[in-house]
């Protein structure tokens, strides 16, 4: 089996309808300063900025959601994806308890890299990101590759769309790329060795439901930061 298609086979596209609105958390106090945060950050806070983005969220999503159930909500463990959902679930009505907290749904591992700035690995290392793509250029020592991130949101998928009724998915800016990859059955980037979608700004919400995406509103936060 060739690189990347161990995951790429058991792609999702049809969602029988569920529609799934994949977000990623709000500014955190890591993001302000380009703070690497990965999985071993997990509870670094949201900024002021943070807050209106996770405000404007909920401001959009509401109407989508007017009169109807409330959706199931899934968050990464990371206090930044859920810290943001709390205030997209006010708007909503929904119970943020309820939520679903999942391991899958966290950031790239960025291992050696994490908690260091952009600017000190890069000084050492020489440029880690691809700037044409807003990904990594190589992988963070003892971290994931992108492929890693397919495989285990693949798992996540198989469980999320056995679940009845729509979800909100509160999550990352790389691993939300890859997830919105395989769910809208994009090809595989060679070079990152996963099917990964276009970069958003910070703040923003996708819903995708059948293999097709439609924004829900777009952030004025930066690209993502890990």
């Amino acid at each position: 089996m060739e690189e990347g298609e161990k995951f790429v086979k058991a792609c999702r596209v049809n969602t029988n309808g569920k529609r799934l609105f994949i977000a990623r958390h709000g500014e955190t106090v890591y993001n302000a300063v380009h703070r690497m945060q990965g999985q071993q950050a997990l509870h670094t806070p949201l900024t002021r900025a943070g807050f209106v983005q996770a405000d404007a969220m909920g401001r959009a999503v509401a109407p989508w959601f007017a009169g109807q159930s409330a959706p199931v909500l899934w968050s990464s463990t990371a206090g930044r994806a859920l810290q943001t959902l709390a205030i997209v679930a006010e708007h909503i009505g929904a119970d943020w308890h309820q939520t679903k907290v999942d391991d899958r749904l966290q950031e790239i591992d960025v291992g050696d890299w994490s908690e260091r700035t952009y600017a000190e690995i890069a000084s050492e290392t020489g440029p880690i990101v691809n700037l044409e793509y807003r990904l990594f250029s190589i992988k963070p020592p003892n971290g994931e590759w992108y492929d890693d991130i397919a495989v285990r949101l693949n798992s996540w998928i198989d469980e999320a769309l056995a679940e009845p009724g729509d979800a909100i998915v509160l999550m990352h800016g790389m691993s939300a790329r890859v997830l919105r990859g395989l769910l809208l059955d994009l090809p595989v980037l060679p070079t990152f060795d996963a099917p990964i979608a276009d970069s958003l700004p910070q703040g923003s919400m996708v819903m995708i439901c059948d293999g097709v995406e439609q924004i829900v509103t777009l952030g004025e936060g930066e690209g993502e930061k890990a």
